[in-house]
């Protein structure tokens, strides 16, 4: 892969130790276990597994800070498709028990400058897939971005 490509979604998936990000509603900031049902994956998303790594955002659009906390996926259990519609997002509900809190604040309207798709930063490449379509979803990310994430903690 050239390093300003962004990584396509079977390379993303079949690297080893891959880590995950959600960002979704979280009614409870400070919970030690967070659940969240039916969620859309996209970008290796689907991939998730009991064991993995994973950085947990409270969604904006839900009202939330961003990022708040890095976790250990405890449960995944995949979301049927719906009879008659053509086009699914794959959907999975997962359980994370939080191993930290974030220490910085890491948000929108820090990742919104990074808009240059090709440059291999991983601020770019979070905005990108949290951003760009801005719903609600948990996404493979690369090795740099969980680097880049860590610093936060």
């Amino acid at each position: 892969m050239v390093r300003n490509e962004q990584p396509s979604r079977e390379a993303t998936a079949c690297q080893a130790n891959i880590t995950f990000v959600i960002k979704a509603e979280v009614r409870d900031l400070g919970a030690e276990t967070f659940a969240f049902d039916a969620h859309k994956t996209m970008y290796g998303g689907k991939h998730i597994g009991k064991g993995d790594r994973i950085f947990v955002f409270a969604s904006e659009n839900e009202g939330g800070p961003g990022l708040i906390a890095h976790g250990v996926v405890t449960s995944v259990k995949a979301i049927g498709k719906k009879r008659g519609i053509t086009r699914q997002t794959p959907r999975v509900s997962i359980t994370v028990r939080r191993t930290a809190v974030a220490k910085r604040r890491l948000r929108r309207s820090e990742l919104k400058p990074f808009r240059d798709w090709n440059d291999g930063r991983p601020e770019t490449e979070l905005n990108f897939k949290f951003y760009r379509q801005a719903t609600n979803k948990i996404v493979a990310i690369s090795d740099e971005a969980a680097a880049f994430l860590g610093e936060f903690f």
